[in-house]
């Protein structure tokens, strides 16, 4: 235990019992008194640690009420406080108060669990429906999720902005193009953007509900679809709660392979992005180009692994697909000719006027207010948060191979954009050291069902940033609870913060430069 970390237990003990939870693996755990709960998030803001995440989970089978928890990163270390709730009082302090990335956290578990955030200052649901009725909680066990659910009058009530000359453009919740539904209601004065107010929820598809249906072996693919573009980074989060919850260690080939799928899916995305970026410039030229590269990498993800995204590629106790010497020669071939004409192009797209005018000072996201909203990630990055799980926890095979963090201040559209293409070089560096460290070895552990009770943490970086999460198994051996938080459910509030001074135009750069996922948001 380091030095902080002692530090925030002793005063966290100061005003009330502290009690170790070693039902919890992958991270340290205690549990506190519910009147304690606010008081330890004020310790841990005020010796700097950030949110990770906070949930809720019903325990009711195992005899007792509701928890709520907290998780904490502290030094490459994560700290989960739980605070335990009764059936027929389950309030507990609100977070945000200290904490930015509380507020929508709160309003879900309000929405979802029917436990009261007292203190939070915004009650409207989120995720939840309007139309659903109000003490319908779909997480609670009793909750029969196999009948339709009654339709009630309900609406959203929207933050308003009045005064001369103000007036509102609401975009979506359908968008043109494939892209998955929103709404952004911005308010304007002419065409500068004075507040802009995001809703979701509308591919809420009740997938921390499913886990709780499905086998542990069903689960992993349920995983994995979480957010499609990230469909690696999610099995291997599960997988790892897993297999902390259930004492498993996998064998070094397959966390090799493991990091090899989850660098090949960063590349392929971040190709996607920066040529996204630049046909919101107008600079459709580039746009195709990088679409090519990225076709590149999925043809060859298709060849090696079976699947253009390496969909279903990760199991409990490690991969499924193993790599043969083949498959080794084409991905380096291709990180040759892919890196070479990267580099070609970002020759082309630096020495643009056009795109320098576009993406400089436009969509900031301030260093200041990227920490106080727990932004991860390229996000967290491009504003100054030295933020990569890789680097921080070095979980296999990454304490052998650490990467090279790309870090800007400027936390405009160039930075995010930027970041991306310093870490494709990056991955592609990674990925060709892992391919030459690569171990032999068996590709998969035997596993089993963690014990009732027991629960296991993770956190991964996937290439949207840190993708966390925790997986309680029941009295039956089955599913508890998993608790899912992809980088996007911190990141969009960034959004909300970056487009203030910008006009409306702008926008759908903006939103570009972040391309948060909808659907691993919508849980």
């Amino acid at each position: 235990m380091n030095e902080k970390m002692e530090s925030v237990l002793k005063a966290i003990s100061a005003r009330g019992p502290l009690e170790a939870d070693t039902s919890v693996k992958g991270a340290s755990a205690y549990r506190v008194q519910t009147e304690l709960f606010g008081h330890a998030a004020r310790v841990m803001k005020d010796q700097g640690l950030r949110l990770v995440a906070e949930w809720a989970a019903d325990e009711t089978l195992f005899g007792r009420g509701f928890a709520v928890f907290a998780a904490y990163a502290i030094d490459g270390s994560y700290l989960v406080i739980k605070a335990e709730l009764p059936v027929d009082d389950p309030t507990f302090q609100s977070l945000t108060r200290h904490y930015g990335a509380a507020f929508r956290f709160e309003r879900q578990i309000e929405s979802l669990m029917g436990l009261t955030p007292a203190g939070h200052p915004d009650p409207r649901p989120w995720i939840k429906h309007e139309d659903w009725p109000r003490d319908a909680w779909p997480l609670r066990k009793s909750f029969d999720a196999a009948k339709p659910m009654e339709r009630v009058s309900g609406e959203y009530q929207w933050v308003r902005a009045e005064g001369e000359g103000v007036f509102e453009v609401p975009v979506g919740p359908v968008h043109a193009g494939i892209i998955e539904p929103g709404h952004f209601r911005f308010q304007a004065v002419g065409e500068n953007i004075i507040n802009l107010e995001t809703r979701f929820g509308y591919v809420h598809k009740g997938i921390e509900k499913r886990f709780e249906a499905l086998s542990w072996p069903q689960a992993v693919r349920l995983a994995g679809r979480v957010s499609g573009d990230s469909t690696v980074a999610h099995a291997t989060a599960f997988c790892m709660a897993l297999e902390e919850a259930s004492g498993c260690v996998i064998p070094e080939r397959a966390s090799y392979i493991r990091a090899i799928m989850m660098e090949r899916e960063r590349i392929a995305n971040h190709l996607g992005d920066i040529g996204a970026i630049c046909n919101d410039t107008a600079l459709a030229f580039l746009h195709y180009q990088f679409s090519i590269l990225r076709e590149k990498v999925l043809r060859t993800n298709k060849a090696v692994f079976g699947h253009r995204l390496m969909m279903d590629s990760v199991c409990p106790g490690g991969v499924l697909k193993d790599i043969q010497v083949a498959s080794i020669d084409l991905m380096l071939e291709e990180a040759r000719s892919v890196s070479e004409e990267f580099e070609r192009l970002i020759r082309i797209y630096e020495n643009n006027p056009s795109m320098e005018d576009r993406l400089y000072n436009t969509g900031v996201l301030s260093p200041e207010i990227a920490k106080a909203i727990g932004a991860v990630g390229f996000v967290a990055r491009s504003s100054g948060q030295a933020l990569d799980v890789r680097k921080d926890t070095g979980y296999a095979p990454y304490a052998k191979h650490c990467p090279k963090v790309p870090l800007l201040s400027s936390g405009d559209v160039h930075a995010r954009a930027w970041v991306r293409v310093e870490e494709v070089r990056e991955s592609y560096r990674l990925m060709k050291e892992f391919i030459g460290s690569l171990p032999s070895g068996p590709i998969a552990a035997e596993w089993g069902p963690p014990q009732p009770g027991a629960s296991g943490f993770s956190a991964v970086e996937g290439w949207r940033g840190e993708v966390v999460y925790w997986v309680s198994c029941g009295p039956d051996g089955n599913i508890n609870r998993c608790m899912v938080r992809d980088a996007s459910s911190v990141n969009w509030l960034a959004i909300e913060q970056a487009i203030h001074g910008n006009i409306v135009p702008d926008f759908p750069l903006c939103n570009k430069s972040f391309n948060q996922s909808y659907s691993g948001h919508d849980l």
